[in-house]
């Protein structure tokens, strides 16, 4: 029998399974699953939408780098994240918008959203959604003049000279269907080309990188299904006479920043719930959300508040939907959640 006095027992803390990912390796997996929608943006926009998502890239990890040396923190930039932050910035913004004005929107990400309240897991806002929306609520006019598909602005110098043309939903939210139809057909809206900000034109350029990111065991089925499939389902009952079920729904799903929000959004691992049932009723609620402000507010997208407000209930979610202890009668449990 094993001599089980003579062996040399280590204890330690939990966690106790030990796995190669980091954040590096996943912030790299969420740039690898970006490209494909970056390229088919250069492609549509020309290359200022590359020169643009450089500046975002650039300014984030500035002001990341900026902040924590005046506060005398430990460098984390090498982590990634901040350039995933200026990715996702960058595709939330027309091609044309001038570059001092996503600096400012990267210092409020990076600085504002993220590094006053922790670094990296603690915000609870996405970092690049409430970067959009405070330039949204600042430069309403550069935040919503969309270039047409096929632009090619110029690299360096002005853009008041582009050529400008409706997106999709802004065709949508002013009652022209049939205009929007004879512009854009579904193809064009899943292909990618259309007019809208530099990561929503490619429906199937999006899902390429879902499906990789899922295939990595990134990101879990469980927002995105959730979210893109409530959208769909609400378009389909809720069509406007005279236009088709399918088709409108079919508009809604590819058009806009669904696609994007679902995917590379919702799902950042900070801001979203923890178990799957809060990440299913999550997803429900940006769905809802998004179908609401798309057909009854101002505003002819909803996916970035839509997000950001359900963001503000995560840890609500997380606190009444936990998984019980094994063993744990269910009166603990409720306890617990008190």
């Amino acid at each position: 029998m094993t001599d089980y006095k003579n062996l040399k027992l280590i204890a330690s803390s939990s966690p106790h399974i030990r796995s190669n990912e980091n954040t590096r390796s996943i912030m790299l997996d969420v740039i690898i699953a970006m490209l494909p929608a970056l390229a088919m943006s250069v492609y549509v926009f020309g290359f200022r939408a590359l020169m643009l998502t450089l500046v975002s890239v650039a300014a984030c990890l500035f002001w990341e780098w900026g902040y924590r040396a005046v506060m005398k923190k430990s460098m984390a930039i090498g982590d990634l994240s901040a350039v995933v932050t200026g990715m996702l910035l960058a595709f939330v913004c027309p091609s044309n918008l001038p570059y001092w004005t996503i600096i400012i929107g990267a210092f409020f990400a990076i600085v504002v959203v993220k590094q006053l309240y922790g670094g990296i897991g603690c915000n609870f806002l996405n970092p690049a959604l409430a970067g959009r929306a405070i330039l949204l609520a600042s430069y309403a006019t550069a935040m919503t003049t969309w270039a047409a598909p096929g632009t090619r602005a110029a690299v360096f110098g002005s853009v008041a000279d582009v050529t400008t043309a409706a997106t999709p939903l802004a065709m949508m939210k002013e009652g022209s269907f049939a205009d929007l139809m004879n512009t854009y057909s579904i193809s064009d809206m899943f292909i990618g080309h259309v007019g809208g900000s530099l990561g929503e034109v490619s429906a199937l350029m999006l899902l390429l990188g879902g499906i990789y990111l899922l295939i990595r065991k990134v990101i879990s089925w469980h927002i995105p299904v959730a979210y893109i499939a409530t959208v769909a389902v609400i378009c389909l009952i809720a069509a406007p006479e005279g236009v088709s079920a399918v088709t409108y729904m079919a508009y809604n799903v590819f058009g806009g920043g669904l696609m994007l929000g679902a995917i590379f959004m919702a799902t950042d691992y900070a801001t979203s719930p923890v178990t799957k049932p809060g990440q299913i009723i999550f997803g429900i609620g940006c769905g809802l959300l998004t179908v609401f402000i798309r057909r009854f507010g101002s505003y002819p997208e909803g996916v970035c508040y839509s997000i950001l407000i359900m963001n503000c209930c995560t840890w609500l979610l997380d606190k009444y939907i936990r998984p019980t202890i094994y063993g744990a009668p269910k009166k603990e449990k409720k306890e617990a959640a008190k």
